[in-house]
């Protein structure tokens, strides 16, 4: 198969029309909400994390 640069350029600019851009809005609102889904998992983690540690610091206040 040969490759033809002239037709690829042709092929991506018809691709590249039918790309459909988010409004500020839509962006603007999932942003938001990465924001917000990233905080809650972060605390989350944290309380995970934080329970964890005074379990393995009861058990090994146990030990030793």
């Amino acid at each position: 198969m040969a490759f033809n640069p002239g037709k690829f350029l042709r092929e991506v600019r018809t691709e590249s029309a039918k790309i459909v851009w988010p409004t500020r809005k839509e962006t603007l609102m999932t942003g938001l909400m990465v924001v917000i889904m990233t905080s809650l998992l972060a605390v989350f983690f944290f309380g995970i994390d934080s329970l964890f540690s005074v379990i393995v610091r009861t058990l090994l206040g146990l030990i030793g």
